[in-house]
């Protein structure tokens, strides 16, 4: 593909558990973030080849890649309706991608390995139901490594920038804001909102600004409460995405107002 049809690379928000396919109180809660990822594939510069997805809910110790051909879905939610247990997302995977994945984290001096028996969870298949419903792309899902070293997840996006250049979306799948303690508490309004403006602001700025303060996230203000210490599983992903921008730049194309949290996405171009 050439350099005018080089795909982005997101970070999106997936909701709490199968949230856009139950009924929730108040009904709206999650239209906005809804209507959003369903609106994601027609934004494109073309329909993606595959579908690279980093998931906070897949976590290793190096940077393990999905390789079956045909992945089971892990339902991996508790206390929801019966029905959304009964979700499907037959998305092929792709096993030659899996093996460049493996390969060019190899080359960049990154641990991994394909996992042939590791399914998709839901940080993959229920923002994929809304982003491509046809579930026609295939796709392979990315671990973070369960140190959560922010440096070492830059460098891991960075090794597959190339794929962009080959049709391949890398998207995170993640929370900008992701303290369970915190949804629902009124308090927390102003603490993520101190939070995602520092968020913005970093993924805006240049791209050496960019990643010097996606190292050192932790610093920033309000960073703990919003992701507290060993938890930041959720934020990760973007370290991914990020990283696999190379010299793009970043911005934030959604923000909403949450169970009382603000919650973004962002895209690098």
């Amino acid at each position: 593909m050439s350099a005018a049809t080089r795909m982005p690379t997101c970070f999106i928000p997936h909701g709490a558990g199968p949230c856009f396919f139950m009924d929730w109180n108040p009904p709206t809660t999650w239209h906005r973030m809804r209507d959003f990822l369903m609106g994601i594939a027609d934004t494109l510069p073309a329909r993606p080849t595959a579908i690279v997805m980093v998931s906070g809910h897949w976590l290793t110790a190096g940077f393990n890649v999905t390789s079956g051909a045909q992945p089971d879905l892990i339902y991996d939610y508790g206390g929801f309706p019966p029905h959304t247990y009964d979700l499907r997302y037959p998305a092929p995977g792709e096993p030659q991608l899996a093996e460049r994945i493996t390969a060019l984290l190899h080359a960049a001096g990154q641990p991994s390995q394909a996992d042939a028996q590791r399914g998709f969870d839901h940080g993959m298949f229920i923002p994929l139901k809304l982003m491509f419903p046809d579930a026609d792309v295939p796709v392979v899902q990315l671990s973070l490594r369960h140190d959560l070293d922010p440096l070492a997840h830059l460098q891991a996006g960075q090794a597959l920038t190339a794929l962009r250049d080959e049709g391949v979306l890398i998207v995170g799948s993640g929370m900008s804001f992701h303290n369970m303690r915190g949804y629902g508490d009124p308090r927390f309004g102003p603490i993520s909102d101190t939070f995602d403006a520092w968020l913005t602001a970093t993924v805006e700025a240049d791209p050496a600004t960019r990643a010097q303060g996606l190292a050192h996230w932790d610093q920033a203000p309000s960073a703990r409460l919003c992701h507290p210490p060993r938890a930041e599983e959720h934020l990760l992903p973007l370290m991914v995405v990020a990283g696999a921008a190379s010299e793009g730049r970043g911005q934030r194309v959604f923000s909403d107002r949450v169970l009382e949290t603000t919650l973004s996405a962002y895209r690098f171009d």
